[in-house]
């Protein structure tokens, strides 16, 4: 595909990305994590960010009619590509652990992927549940 197609996702992506950077910062200022602490603000945002994700995956690939093109590239990979932050997931881990508490800084490490894949797929079972039972109630 010629590049200049591809204007439209990229800027897709890009408005996204900054409104879920921006909501991500705002959770930051909101619910700060002192030094040292466990943080809970990164956990938080990765679990919201990753159910997030679930539940738009089921409306849009489930979608009975096909949604705009760019809606999936908008919120998917631009709002909660920017909202969740895996890179200071990362950061906080090695935080966690120079600080000499490696058992924080491990139950964290794994403790955010398993929240984050339980998220994902507690999003995608709820919305499904909600729209199963959307249809039965038209379909009464």
């Amino acid at each position: 595909m010629e590049p200049r197609g591809q204007l439209p996702v990229v800027g897709a992506v890009a408005v996204g990305g900054a409104l879920g950077a921006s909501a991500r910062y705002g959770a930051a200022l909101l619910w700060p994590t002192p030094p040292h602490a466990f943080p809970w603000t990164t956990f938080t945002v990765n679990t919201a960010g990753c159910a997030a994700l679930g539940v738009l995956m089921v409306l849009v690939a489930e979608a009975a009619t096909a949604p705009h093109p760019l809606v999936r590239p908008f919120l998917g990979t631009g709002f909660c590509g920017g909202f969740t932050t895996f890179s200071t997931y990362t950061l906080d881990t090695q935080r966690l652990l120079a600080a000499g508490d490696p058992t924080r800084g491990l139950l964290y490490l794994a403790g955010t992927a398993v929240t984050a894949l339980a998220a994902v797929w507690a999003g995608v079972a709820a919305t499904r549940a909600v729209r199963a039972r959307t249809r039965a109630g038209a379909a009464a």
